[in-house]
């Protein structure tokens, strides 16, 4: 099967192209990067170099694929992000469409049922919204939960203030996922014969911050780390002090509020949707100790 994936060799994209070429498929990874080049061929797949937001290039590189892995990337500029993403989403539908894609996998997110009041996650859902109009494409929108990998932001405040925490609380049920498990369910989607559009949730983990706090604390010697709940002022605050970008650390302050509402968690934890990634917090624990 030929298979073309955006995202790079990023945490997800690495573990997916090596999980197909293992599998025995003529894989195109896109790029942006140049540098990338020789690794992506290292793995034993084609490197595509250029910009997601470029519809001649994404049509060119999903010509002849029978499957398509569809990540549209986070944070494009520090402003306009929601219409910037979108924008980038409707580019690759536009190539999917008038490329003759048949089987798409799109990277979305928990929260994404929702328009509004989820921070950046409101990109996704405008772009789920566009692929839902793809015609004569069997689509499956695989919706992820919270980041692992997000907790290494966390990082200088555990090391310069002794805490970790965010504008929710402790007892917040947050639905977790690895990139890797991300990467395996890609993989089996890609493959599968379905027709229509299909929803599936991948998450790792269901755990509370208090539980994030005492994992991770244990991980990294340091057993009494609290979390500690900001309010949504303070979080917006920190982050302005660390450098985001106002727009970007307001969509993040909103994110952080939807998932204190529970909201954003709430489709998945209603629904009773399957937890059916490998890699638990007490795994993804051990990892974040050796980058500490």
């Amino acid at each position: 099967m030929k298979i073309t994936i955006s995202g790079s060799l990023g945490n997800i994209g690495k573990p997916l192209t090596t999980k197909l070429i293992a599998s025995g498929h003529e894989v195109t990874v896109i790029t942006s990067n140049t540098d990338r080049v020789e690794a992506i061929e290292a793995l034993g797949a084609k490197a595509a170099v250029g910009s997601v937001s470029d519809l001649s290039f994404l049509k060119s590189a999903f010509t002849a694929a029978d499957s398509v892995f569809a990540m549209t990337p986070p944070n494009l500029g520090g402003s306009n992000i929601i219409a910037n993403t979108t924008a980038a989403g409707q580019a690759l539908v536009t190539a999917i469409s008038e490329a003759g894609v048949k089987r798409v996998v799109m990277l979305s997110s928990i929260g994404a049922d929702l328009p509004t009041g989820t921070g950046p996650i409101a990109g996704l859902y405008n772009i789920e919204k566009i692929y839902e109009g793809l015609e004569n494409v069997s689509l499956t929108f695989l919706r992820a939960g919270f980041f692992y990998t997000n907790l290494y932001n966390d990082v200088p405040m555990i090391k310069g203030a002794g805490i970790i925490g965010s504008n929710y609380g402790a007892t917040t049920v947050i639905p977790f996922v690895h990139p890797v498990d991300i990467a395996n369910a890609v993989a089996e989607e890609l493959q599968k014969t379905l027709s229509g559009k299909n929803i599936r949730y991948i998450v790792s983990d269901v755990k509370t911050p208090g539980d994030v706090a005492k994992t991770l604390g244990l991980a990294i010697d340091k057993p009494q780390l609290p979390w500690i709940e900001f309010t949504d002022e303070q979080a917006l605050g920190g982050m302005k002090e660390a450098g985001l970008p106002i727009e970007m650390a307001e969509l993040y302050a909103e994110m952080g509020s939807g998932l204190r509402s529970g909201k954003i968690q709430e489709h998945f934890l209603s629904n009773q949707f399957p937890v059916d990634g490998k890699i638990k917090l007490e795994d993804f624990a051990k990892e974040f100790a050796a980058q500490f």
